[in-house]
């Protein structure tokens, strides 16, 4: 069951971008944050009220700075699903658990004291391998697959993944710590509904004409049913293999991802630029795998 509530929100969160890449068109990047947080926060309300948690927090300044980087994460997302193909910017979204992994890998050379017991880092070879597959199979992705106009969204992108990673850190230490992750995905929301209304503030905003509104509701929806079905796939995930399985099946939202761009919005990419997904999927398998027996009982990445 945990597999099957993974897969559906992988579905879910598929979807969303194709909202997202729809909606795009007719609202920005700050707009579509806001409009996802807004919902979002009347959403994770009603699911903590339902379930008895609550949601004051003595732990303000941490929530905010996962907020922060969260709110960032989201926004270049947005951006890229508008100026690049769905498949291409799921995939460097996806990229998160690379990141992490490259963080792990810089941490402990930058940590690294040479002493009498210890000659050398322990970096791991396996985890330094997945970093480096993961960023070949981005360059197998982009080049061959990205106009020369299209290259400022994809760097874009790959700050969506970078961000995304500084945000499951936090919320890492958020969940060591006793916070409950809805309680966490709440504040989340608040911080994207005010990120996204001061950005509309600097970059404006679009009138709610119709049918283009329509496109905002099943964002903040979808997006919120796939952070349900995720937190049910880890809640039911019964011990590490089986967390694993989960952790790892979120990539099936990539699939989903490509198949949505090639059959709504015709888009082409060569057999290379797949190679250099299953490349991606493959270092974000292993890392996720590396990372699943250093810390067991880590939350769900939200995407």
């Amino acid at each position: 069951m945990q597999a099957m509530w993974m897969v559906v929100a992988a579905f879910f969160f598929a979807s969303m971008g194709v909202c997202v890449k729809i909606a795009s068109s007719q609202f920005n990047a700050a707009e579509l944050v806001f409009y996802r947080g807004l919902l979002g926060i009347f959403f994770m309300w009603a699911l903590a009220r339902y379930s008895g948690i609550s949601l004051r927090t003595r732990y303000p300044l941490m929530h905010a700075w996962r907020s922060l980087v969260g709110v960032t994460s989201l926004g270049a997302w947005f951006y890229a699903i508008g100026h690049l193909p769905l498949a291409t910017a799921m995939t460097l979204n996806y990229m998160s658990s690379v990141w992490v992994a490259a963080f792990l890998v810089g941490g402990a050379l930058m940590s690294w004291r040479p002493s009498a017991t210890e000659s050398r880092p322990m970096l791991q070879g396996p985890l330094v391998l997945t970093v480096l597959a993961g960023f070949a199979g981005v360059v197998m992705m982009l080049r061959p697959s990205l106009q020369g106009d299209q290259m400022f969204a994809a760097l874009i992108g790959l700050l969506s993944g970078m961000c995304a990673a500084f945000a499951y850190m936090q919320v890492m230490a958020l969940s060591r710590i006793g916070e409950p992750e809805t309680r966490t995905v709440f504040y989340f929301a608040v911080g994207s509904a005010l990120a996204g209304g001061l950005g509309m503030g600097v970059a404006g905003a679009s009138p709610l004409s119709f049918p283009g509104a329509l496109w905002l509701l099943p964002i903040g929806v979808l997006a919120s049913l796939g952070q349900l079905c995720m937190t049910r796939a880890y809640a039911t995930a019964r011990n590490q293999r089986g967390t694993l399985v989960v952790a790892n099946l979120q990539y099936s939202g990539i699939v989903f991802a490509g198949l949505y761009s090639v059959l709504l919005f015709g888009d082409h990419l060569p057999l290379v630029a797949w190679a250099g997904m299953a490349l991606i999927v493959g270092s974000g398998i292993g890392a996720t795998v590396l990372r699943g027996k250093a810390a067991p009982n880590a939350p769900a990445e939200e995407h």
